[in-house]
């Protein structure tokens, strides 16, 4: 049996493809269009080519361990239909849209009985293709699902750590796609980098009090899968979310950025889902209800920034 498959030919799939080669892995990389991979260099990924140790398929694929990189809002289709292999790692984030779910519990309404992990964390694809040091989490209730994906894919410059919160680092890596982007807003919109340290460090509060509602813990989030996660997506030029929320603040519609864009914006989907899921659990979440606002089209920017202004002085 194969050792890993990666489900999911975007350019993250493509640099954990990478990643699981240069860790001595065999790789079978799923593309709904394999095609598009003839010259084994991925288009969303230009400049990596694919090593000799990926198998390019168009039909899902087992394997002892199973990457899931599709997005977020795709995953139920596909995860279905994945057939008998060892445990699943869903590397997306996010929450899926109608039902409020998170990652695995989206996982185990078509997977049941499938043993599955979270890996999430700061880590932009580019870097992890190119093999420059970055560490992540792989989340997982089981030790030995969290020490399968560890040493499937950990390498020196690929530093995996477990955590036994699935729920928190769950939260964490879809929360922080949000905050990114009225992080954008507020550098697009020429407010200061006093604000923007102000509204993540108020925007880790929200994904540490979601996380606690929804039965993780608070210090989760304060690791690489929160806080980590939050500083790249809220800074990192390359950040999908990041960029639009910029894009936003200079007076830009939403609907053109999306358009000239090729790679999925997690965050614009996720916002309306969390504080849906949010108010189902009685968290409170200001900033990401102002963005979830925005991208609703329910609020304009002008608005939802005086909301957050306006909100009353409390101790911290």
């Amino acid at each position: 049996m194969t050792d890993v498959a990666v489900v999911g030919a975007g350019a993250w799939g493509t640099a954990l493809a990478i990643q699981a080669a240069r860790a001595g892995r065999s790789v079978v990389l799923w593309a709904r269009t394999p095609a598009r991979l003839a010259s084994r260099e991925n288009p969303r990924l230009p400049g990596f080519r694919l090593p000799d140790a990926v198998t390019i398929t168009g039909d899902l694929p087992s394997a002892a361990l199973v990457l899931l990189t599709v997005p977020l809002q795709y995953m139920r289709a596909v995860a279905a239909l994945l057939p008998p292999g060892g445990p699943v790692v869903v590397c997306a984030k996010g929450i899926e849209a109608g039902t409020h779910r998170l990652p695995l519990e989206v996982l185990a309404a078509v997977q049941p009985r499938r043993p599955a992990a979270v890996l999430t964390g700061p880590n932009f694809a580019r870097e992890v293709a190119a093999g420059l040091p970055a560490a992540t989490v792989a989340a997982a209730a089981e030790e030995w699902v969290r020490e399968t994906v560890a040493a499937a894919l950990g390498t020196p410059s690929f530093r995996i750590y477990g955590n036994d919160d699935p729920v928190g680092a769950e939260v964490g890596g879809a929360a922080k796609n949000v905050v990114a982007i009225a992080a954008g807003a507020v550098i697009g919109a020429g407010l200061g980098e006093n604000a923007r340290a102000a509204l993540v460090t108020r925007g880790l509060a929200e994904l540490a009090r979601l996380a606690v509602a929804l039965g993780g813990r608070a210090d989760t989030v304060a690791g690489l899968s929160g806080l980590g996660d939050l500083m790249l997506t809220c800074a990192g030029a390359r950040s999908r979310n990041f960029s639009l929320g910029v894009a936003l603040g200079r007076g830009e519609r939403l609907d053109d950025v999306l358009g000239r864009r090729e790679a999925v914006t997690e965050g614009v989907a996720t916002a309306p889902a969390l504080v849906a899921r949010a108010e189902e659990a009685g968290a409170d979440l200001p900033i990401c209800t102002a963005v979830a606002g925005v991208v609703t089209g329910q609020l304009t920017l002008n608005d939802a920034m005086n909301r957050l202004i306006a909100r009353p002085r409390k101790d911290e």
